[in-house]
């Protein structure tokens, strides 16, 4: 029997460098933003990769879910799964989320519109996700009865041994040492937009806090900052290790 995980997360946060720590456990399988073919589809927007993306993965979201509820890769006993929020439109049905265990990764808005905003122009509130994020996490709640595991990227990359553990035991999965290093280097399971977007992961072998530094944006990414952080504070009341 697999056990899914669902992690739900806003873009450029350290979502892929969980998606390593996971990878690296002997006993699991993981899935990078398996939705992210069917959002550009049904949106229409304009992403780095556009076209790549929509033809390396299902159109679809019935056929995605149906990939992600069904047998693991290998067989793997455990099934990483790592999901964008602003992925989730309205469009996406939800009847799945009672299947499978979740969790939730947040990041001060404010980092994430400085290094969203580096690598795509145009960046809204909507592309940072957030408050689909605290719609989702209602969602689940709703779905599953319990309220699922948040963790704030800051405090996993200050004690990262200590933040994961606390997810294991909040998921009911035995924690690996393993989890926190991995290779450098591109894996098979990167989505093919890593090549744009997966720069810093794949030279990372393990978390590592980002230098200190003052976050200066422009009045433009300040609001958008702004419209998020109700959301994200939200949830950050809720986190493990609070």
């Amino acid at each position: 029997m697999t056990l899914r995980i669902a992690m739900w997360s806003g873009p450029r946060n350290i979502s892929t460098a969980m998606m390593r720590a996971f990878e690296n456990r002997p006993d699991c399988a993981v899935s990078d933003e398996p939705f992210y073919a069917h959002y550009l589809a049904a949106t229409g927007i304009d992403h780095p990769m556009r076209e790549a993306v929509m033809a390396t993965q299902p159109t679809d979201w019935r056929q995605v879910v149906a990939a992600i509820t069904g047998p693991a890769p290998g067989g793997a006993p455990l099934w990483y799964q790592k999901h964008m929020t602003h992925h989730m439109i309205p469009a996406v049905g939800r009847g799945w989320f009672d299947r499978v265990l979740h969790a939730f990764l947040i990041r001060d808005p404010r980092a994430i519109a400085a290094s969203y905003a580096a690598k795509r122009e145009g960046t809204n509130a909507a592309d940072l996700g957030a408050q689909l994020q605290a719609e989702l996490y209602d969602a689940v709640v709703a779905a599953t009865g319990r309220e699922p595991p948040v963790i704030d990227a800051a405090d996993v990359l200050a004690d990262p041994e200590r933040l994961l553990g606390l997810l294991c035991t909040a998921l009911a999965v035995p924690f690996h040492p393993a989890m926190l290093s991995w290779p450098a280097g591109p894996r098979d399971s990167d989505g093919v937009w890593g090549e744009h977007w997966y720069a810093s992961v794949r030279a990372s072998t393990g978390f590592r806090a980002p230098p200190e530094q003052e976050i200066v944006l422009s009045p433009e990414l300040e609001a958008v900052a702004a419209a998020c952080m109700p959301f994200y504070e939200r949830l950050h009341e809720r986190r493990l290790g609070r």
